[in-house]
Order: C-alpha cells, then structure tokens, then sequence
C-alpha cells in the first residue's frame, strides 16, 4: 500500500450516546469494505448532553432540552428503519440516561497514545458495549475492561479519567467542534466537504470519491 493510500482518512464526529453514530459508522464500515485503499476515521468527539451539562461536566437531568416523548418517538422509528436498512440489530433504540463523556475522555486518551488500530479496536467497543450489549459506557470498571481488551494499560485509563486536564481538553475539543459548525452527529468531512447523518454507504463514496 502506497503512503498515499495508508494515509486517507476521513473525519468523523460523533458521539457514543447517539444511535445514528452507530449506525453511520456500520454504514461507512460497508463503504470502506467495498475499497481497495484502507480509509482511517480521524475521529473527533461531540458533546449532545452539552446543553444539560453542570460546570463540573455532570448531566443535569431536569434541564428541558426541547426533546419531548414526540422527538424521541421519531428518533425511534429512524433508527428501527436504519437498523432494517443497514442489517444491523441492535439492544437499544436510544440512550437518554448514559453520559458518554467518560467513553469520549478515555477514547482521547487512546488515540492520543497508542496506535490507530488499537484505538479503532476500543472505539468499536465502545459502540458496541452500549448499543449491542446494552451496557453502561460511562462505568469506568467498564471502560477499563473494554481497553484491556484492545490491549490499553487498564490503569491508564483510571488515570486518565481522573485527569482534570484531560477532561477539560475533550470538553475544548465538543467546544471547537460547535466552532468548526458541528450542530448535529454524526457528520462526515473529506476534502472540505461534509455529510450530516446516518448516510447510506454510496453517499459517502461520493463525499470522499467524488463519484
């Protein structure tokens, strides 16, 4: 593979918590499948409990976001047709209880210290713990275990959580998104452009391809 080639990347930002993230990566996992080339993620964090969000970066629950049982309904029916659309089973529909800033704290630090495939390995993880499994990606017990897995000291993911440093660097990087434009995940960029949304496989080969 030529250094051209191994160097493609296109940027994603997303966040855990939200279903269409999930589902948009299956849908750029069925278009990187179809390439010859690899295509890395260059990921970047969004915060969509940036609203409800304490100054000590706790959710507070009782803050009206403007999403009623209607806009979650709705949110429901597209995930079931995404879902259909993209062959994909999933545990949950939505997850408006779990804070995913834990996920997003120790996935920054993996991505700033260890490889990419290593990294990849744990994101993918993430999503699936939460949205395949069902389970709780703020636990910290939880994220430590997921990043063993992937081969990450477990330890240095404790500290990183407890890193206030850190924190404030991913919660700069939710602020830098909303700067860039970011209002919604997950949102695709290549080359200048970008995509909003869970979109189909042949959308994003014509956002990186041109085609």
């Amino acid at each position: 593979m030529s250094e051209t080639q191994s160097s493609e990347r296109i940027t994603v930002f997303s966040d855990y918590v939200c279903p269409f993230c999930y589902l948009g990566r299956e849908s750029l996992r069925q278009y990187q499948s179809t390439r010859e080339a690899e295509l890395e993620i260059d990921w970047h964090p969004f915060d969509l409990r940036s609203g409800k969000r304490n100054p000590d970066g706790s959710i507070d629950h009782s803050v009206d976001d403007g999403k009623d049982e209607d806009y979650y309904e709705q949110a429901k029916q597209g995930v079931r047709r995404l879902q259909d659309k993209y062959g994909v089973e999933m545990d949950l529909d939505i997850a408006t209880d779990i804070d995913s800033l834990p996920a997003q704290i120790a996935s920054y630090y993996v991505k700033q210290h260890y490889d990419y495939e290593t990294w990849l390995t744990f994101d993918v993880a993430v999503f699936e713990a939460l949205w395949q499994d069902g389970q709780d990606i703020g636990d910290e017990d939880l994220l430590v275990d997921l990043a063993e897995d992937a081969g990450v000291d477990g330890d240095e993911i404790r500290s990183a959580l407890a890193d206030d440093g850190l924190r404030s660097a991913v919660r700069e990087k939710f602020t830098a998104a909303k700067r860039q434009g970011i209002t919604g995940v997950p949102t695709f960029a290549y080359d200048g452009h970008a995509a909003r949304g869970a979109v189909p496989p042949e959308q994003l080969e014509r956002l990186v391809e041109g085609t």
